[in-house]
């Protein structure tokens, strides 16, 4: 998982023997178990929350991309039903006169 080898670890083993002696070893190795594991499940549902999150965050894009879809397709229906559309804007602003 970090790239640690089988020579790393039993390097951290004797550094731990050595500082921690034959009799609090054990207890140490378990309570650096204990506290793996709770970080690991910490982990794991905070990863769960985050993926559950960016699903509904997925859902909501693809409701809000249908009805953009929808508007859009009535917009078209609109358009096919009304054979003359409402002048454009453009149209309608007055023009200057033409010197002839």
């Amino acid at each position: 998982m970090f790239g640690i080898g089988f020579s790393e670890l039993l390097l951290v083993g004797l550094v731990a023997l050595l500082v921690l002696g034959p009799e609090r070893l054990p207890a140490a190795a378990r309570t650096a178990g204990l506290w793996l594991g709770r970080f690991r499940r910490t982990f794991n549902h905070i990863r769960q929350e985050v993926e559950r999150e960016i699903g509904a965050d997925e859902i909501r894009r693809q409701l809000h991309n249908e009805a953009i879809l929808d508007m859009e397709r009535q917009f078209k229906q609109s358009l096919a039903n009304n054979p003359n559309p409402p002048p454009s804007p453009l149209s309608l602003e007055k023009k200057p006169p033409h010197d002839q």
